[in-house]
């Protein structure tokens, strides 16, 4: 259970600046050129008024988000660290058309993504009942970036229009309802990550979920440094008679915003820092209250929890000692 120190995140209203960051930029020629158009982009019916439209990442730090067209119509916006969206009130029995189109910081919009196509299917009439939880799960490691689920088919009374993946509470991926497998990708080297498929129906009826796949990723190039808070810095310092330990660290470039990071003291778990709101851009600061006796030395390092759910790198570890410093 995370612990969130009244007097340090609520009494002394500690504030923290995260940057939005994308994954890896290409460096300081991206200065002034438009993001690339999305790909990989996809569509498929979720029921008979939505359809789930999913695309890879553009890499480059400077976008800010996404725009999904229907046509030449815009019908969803959605943060950089999102790379799918469910459209909804659409009309039964219709074949819509999708494209995908980057956003900078500045608002400036990139080249649209190719073309997809997706037809929802026939409506079904008053029709409350939901399907069966998928069963059988399983699952395993593809690699150090990707997993392969499978899962056997829900029974519907009008039949199963969509699959949806679920990674903890969060909705990351979506199939038709005459598939019982599919690829997750984009993921980490050496990461625990827990699945859970859910089935929908045409009225949008959803089921239960079904049982958890847990399954980590083989390792990799990327053992979580990437992911990891850099310049980190950690000082002691007295004040109204007793010892506080100040932190600062620069958040790490990651797809989408951190808003919650772990501090280890002494090899523990000490506390979790969540923040909510759009945090601005700068070098990110925390203090708390470490005790009143001089001469305990302590080590100290943190980590993030990145935007997919999972924890990011440790930092470096610093010692400190009470009694030194100002």
């Amino acid at each position: 259970m995370r612990r969130v120190p009244v007097p340090v995140a609520l009494a002394l209203g500690a504030l923290l600046f995260v940057p939005s960051c994308g994954w890896g930029g290409t460096g300081d020629g991206d200065e002034g050129r438009l993001p690339a158009a999305p790909t990989g982009v996809t569509a498929a019916a979720g029921s008979a008024t939505s359809v789930h439209v999913m695309w890879n990442a553009v890499s480059s730090r400077d976008v800010s988000g996404y725009e999904v067209y229907r046509g030449a119509t815009k019908v969803q916006e959605v943060p950089g660290s999102a790379h799918m969206v469910d459209v909804t009130r659409l009309d039964p029995s219709t074949t819509y058309v999708f494209t995908v189109r980057a956003r900078d910081a500045e608002g400036r919009l990139g080249a649209r993504s190719r073309e997809v196509r997706a037809r929802t299917p026939a409506a079904v009439a008053a029709d409350a009942s939901a399907p069966s939880r998928p069963g059988g799960p399983r699952g395993r490691a593809a690699g150090s970036r990707a997993a392969q689920l499978s899962w056997t088919a829900s029974k519907d009374d009008r039949g199963v229009a969509s699959y949806d993946v679920y990674q903890g509470a969060a909705k990351i991926h979506s199939v038709g309802g005459g598939q019982t497998a599919t690829v997750l990708t984009g993921l980490r080297p050496g990461t625990r990550y827990t699945f859970t498929v859910r089935a929908r129906d045409a009225a949008d009826n959803v089921s239960p979920a079904s049982a958890a796949v847990r399954l980590t990723t083989a390792p990799g190039t990327d053992d979580g440094r990437d992911t990891a808070p850099a310049d980190f810095r950690a000082t002691i310092r007295r004040a109204d008679g007793a010892y506080h330990i100040d932190l600062s660290w620069v958040p790490p470039e990651v797809d989408g915003v951190v808003t919650e990071y772990q501090v280890q003291l002494d090899g523990r778990p000490a506390t979790s820092l969540v923040f909510g709101g759009t945090p601005p851009r700068g070098r990110a600061t925390y203090s708390f209250y470490i005790g009143q006796e001089a001469g305990e030395s302590h080590r100290v390092r943190i980590r993030p929890r990145l935007p997919d759910g999972t924890w990011g790198g440790f930092s470096a570890e610093r010692t400190v000692t009470t009694g030194e410093g100002r």
